[in-house]
């Protein structure tokens, strides 16, 4: 490793590196963890001190600013909002990365967006791979992630090397694919979920156990996401901490549906589904987990609308 810190780039870099960590959410301190269990020596930032606090706590070198991310890491990975703050953290760190340092967006960015902000970062000799996941913060932690990863192969197969300690990697296609992916993903999981949570709602004013239905739907074709895991780990129990935001959710639907605008291909039903949520969005608050859809549903508010 070169004395200022920085890990070798290209074919030079082997086995453990720096990883550099932008963004310490719900699911950012336990992939950090993960990276630290693997041997990794991670440089982490955020803007709270509690997130950074807990980074440290699992090993890292937590630091206050991207800046000094980008200054020690020749790998860093950024975990964020959305397109909007990735644009901006990008280019405040930018001038610091050395060339041929390679960033990875695990955050879920719009995939248009992704292919521009490669292309300008190329023209610093900056490479961008996009790499977001699924699994939530139960598979953050166990190290279990999916991890849907677009780029060119050969930055591709170095990313997956270090992105490994946290899930499986899935390689999907060119720059901007896994985000693409993933929004797709989740515009067909809200969907799942806001019709299970009616066809339950249905099945119980009919007079059905809701345990039995789920037993149906899990050994039948109605099975998904929502019923073999949402509704018995989070909403029957009434805890509601998936760890995943309505909000969020709201967001990876809307840049799916856009993205099939984009793309000549308008989703009908999307839209639908966006619009729904959107109305959950606006009655609940802004920390609401995105199972709680399923308890929206059973409201009045929500029958209104089914209505």
């Amino acid at each position: 490793m070169p004395s200022d810190g920085r890990v070798q780039t290209g074919t030079e870099r082997a086995g453990a590196v720096t990883v550099g960590f932008i963004g310490l959410g719900n699911m950012g301190v336990p992939m950090v963890t993960n990276l630290v269990a693997a041997g990794h020596t991670v440089v982490a930032s955020d803007l709270s001190p509690d997130a950074r606090a807990r980074a440290a706590a699992a090993g890292a070198s937590a630091v206050e600013t991207a800046r000094e991310v980008a200054a020690r890491s020749g790998v860093v990975i950024l975990m964020l909002p959305d397109s909007n703050i990735v644009a901006a953290v990008v280019g405040d760190i930018a001038s610091l990365l050395a060339p041929d340092s390679l960033v990875i967006d695990m955050s879920s960015s719009e995939p248009l967006r992704t292919r521009a902000l490669a292309a300008q970062l190329a023209e610093t000799g900056i490479r961008l791979v996009d790499a977001p996941v699924s699994g939530g913060v139960v598979g953050a932690v166990k190290g279990s992630l999916t991890i849907m990863v677009g780029g060119e192969p050969a930055d591709v197969d170095e990313a997956a090397a270090v992105l490994a300690p946290m899930g499986r990697v899935v390689r999907v296609g060119g720059i901007g694919a896994g985000h693409a992916i993933k929004a797709l993903n989740n515009l067909l999981s809200a969907t799942h979920l806001w019709i299970t949570a009616e066809a339950m709602e249905v099945g119980e004013r009919f007079g059905l156990d809701p345990a039995t239905m789920l037993e149906v739907f899990n050994s039948s074709s109605g099975r998904s996401g929502s019923t073999e895991n949402k509704y018995p780990n989070f909403i029957f129990p009434g805890t509601f901490d998936s760890g995943f935001g309505l909000r969020l959710m709201l967001k990876d639907m809307r840049i799916a549906v856009q993205l099939g605008e984009q793309v000549g291909r308008p989703s009908v039903l999307g839209a639908d589904a966006v619009g729904l949520w959107a109305k959950a969005a606006d009655d609940l608050e802004p920390t609401a987990d995105h199972t709680r859809i399923a308890e929206w549903v059973r409201t009045a508010e929500g029958g209104a609308i089914e209505q």
